[in-house]
């Protein structure tokens, strides 16, 4: 049973990610939608992160987690290398809640 549904999504997402190739000259779209599409995908990756970092099974997060992710963006942004990153983020929030931060 899990093989079907495993299957049944390989499929699903290829047929999903090959009809955006087959039908991309086929559907006109309006100028103000082209150009905004690149950034509604930017968009939407936003907001999957904010959502990931300041929420928890429908509640706040806390403060330690926020802070980590924003240590981890200030990092990124100042083109860190990906492992300082992660750790630093990690350890962000890590050492914030040993001392008792939620």
């Amino acid at each position: 049973m899990l093989i079907a549904v495993i299957v049944a999504l390989a499929v699903g997402t290829f047929t999903f990610r090959f009809a955006g190739v087959a039908l991309r000259d086929r559907l006109d779209l309006p100028d103000g939608v082209r150009r905004l599409l690149p950034m509604a995908a930017a968009a939407l990756l936003a907001a999957l992160a904010a959502t990931a970092a300041l929420t928890e099974a429908g509640a706040a997060a806390g403060i330690a987690r926020p802070a980590g992710v924003l240590v981890g963006a200030v990092l990124a942004w100042r083109r860190a290398p990906f492992v300082v990153v992660v750790v630093a983020a990690a350890a962000t929030a890590a050492v914030l809640r040993l001392l008792g931060v939620p």
